[in-house]
């Protein structure tokens, strides 16, 4: 048996009901760094090394996110099963 859903919200109202924090200044702040990094930047070289270091847990970070996306792609390509 299947059940949808469908719950009509504002991300704000989503993210409330969830309980998760509200990251708006953290995430300003840290448009504002790339923003100034990329100012002096003079080369695509210096650039990569900026965003390696201001990213949120560097490549390890970037690593995870790749990693849960891939996964979530192959789960959604798995056929279902004929069981209801």
């Amino acid at each position: 048996m299947k059940v949808h859903i469908e719950i009509d919200c504002t991300p704000e109202e989503a993210r409330t009901f969830m309980g998760l924090p509200d990251v708006g200044k953290a995430n300003d702040v840290y448009v504002e760094m790339m923003a100034a990094a990329m100012k002096g930047v003079s080369n695509p070289d210096q650039l990569q090394d900026y965003a390696r270091n201001l990213a949120p847990m560097g490549q390890m970070g970037l690593k995870m996110f790749q990693s849960f996306v891939e996964g979530a792609s192959r789960a959604d390509k798995k056929p279902e099963s004929s069981k209801d």
